[in-house]
């Protein structure tokens, strides 16, 4: 189970959906275990071509800690649709 969901109404994946500027997600620490609430633009969001290569990372608010957590389906769709940057990694031919 995941430790991020967004906090307003689902968007649609089909039709494009302005997002507001409100829209925060709910994340935990792994470190600190303080659970929190954080603005589309304090997480970023890596789509890499596996499961290992595809996460989102953000900073603790509470102890300052580096998190990086693995992004399935669900969670890259919360947050591409939230507004949160996107980095597609690309591998070497």
């Amino acid at each position: 189970m995941s430790d991020v969901s967004v906090l307003s109404a689902p968007l649609s994946a089909v039709t494009p959906v302005p997002v507001p500027a409100a829209v925060r997600f709910r994340a935990a620490c792994p470190d600190c275990r303080e659970r929190f609430e954080l603005p589309a633009g304090a997480l970023r969001l890596a789509i890499g071509a596996s499961s290992r290569t595809t996460f989102y990372t953000f900073t603790c608010p509470e102890c300052g800690a580096a998190v990086r957590k693995p992004a399935g389906e669900r969670i890259i769709e919360l947050l591409t649709g939230g507004g949160v940057r996107t980095l597609r990694l690309h591998t070497a031919l």
